[in-house]
Formats: structure tokens, C-alpha cells, sequence
């Protein structure tokens, strides 16, 4: 079971960023699907998840009105997009599944590797 996410980069404020998550190995369908970020020395913080039937979200605050979780299950894969975005922003941002729809990263058994984002004024 893999999940590869993609589409980091360098980007400046206000501007966007599309990332994905594929994943590859078993279907996720009844699987929720989030992303979380981190910057060196912090922890591991939650940004947004999606349900497995893509009705529900949920949002980290920070992100509210910005950021916006879709997922397209024929192609096992999670999207995030990224507008308006802030120098805090910055950071690796993974991608990872779980069972429920929670902001607990405790709850997610899947990961994939970073994809780092970075913002700059």
C-alpha cells in the first residue's frame, strides 16, 4: 500500500497550489482521506480531511475559506486546494487514510511521504 503525494513547490503569497495523493495497493473508497502539515522542529498538525463518499469535510481554522479537499475515488486519489496562501503556510504537507473523518492524526494508519510547500512574500 502506497500513497504518493505530489505537486509542492515554491509559490508566492496569495498565489496557489493544487496537490494529490494517489493511492496505489488497495482502494480507500470507505476510507477517509486526509492532509496534515509540519515544519521542522513542530509537530505533525492537522489541515483537512474528506469522507469516503466526499459528502463531509473538515478544516483546520487556518485554512478555513482557502483551502478546499475533494477526492476522486475511480482514480484512488485526494486533492488539496491550496489558494490564498500565507508565509505560514510553509511546510511538508502529507497525505494520509483512515477510517474516520477526525482531525486526530492518531486515527489515520496510512502515510505518504511529504511534498513540501513553500511560501514566500
Amino acid at each position: 500500500v502506497q500513497l504518493q503525494a505530489s505537486g509542492g513547490g515554491l509559490v508566492q503569497a496569495g498565489g496557489f497550489l493544487r496537490l494529490s495523493c494517489a493511492a496505489s495497493g488497495r482502494t480507500f473508497s470507505n476510507y477517509a482521506r486526509g492532509w496534515f502539515r509540519q515544519d521542522p522542529g513542530k509537530e505533525r498538525e492537522f489541515v483537512a480531511a474528506v469522507s469516503g463518499s466526499g459528502k463531509s469535510t473538515l478544516y483546520a481554522d487556518s485554512v478555513k475559506g482557502r483551502f478546499t479537499i475533494s477526492r476522486d475515488n475511480a482514480k484512488n486519489t485526494v486533492y488539496l486546494q491550496m489558494n490564498s496562501l500565507k508565509r505560514e503556510d510553509t511546510a511538508d504537507y502529507y497525505c494520509a487514510a483512515g477510517t474516520s473523518l477526525t482531525d486526530n492524526r492518531g486515527a489515520y494508519f496510512y502515510w505518504g511521504q511529504g511534498t513540501q510547500v513553500t511560501v514566500s512574500s
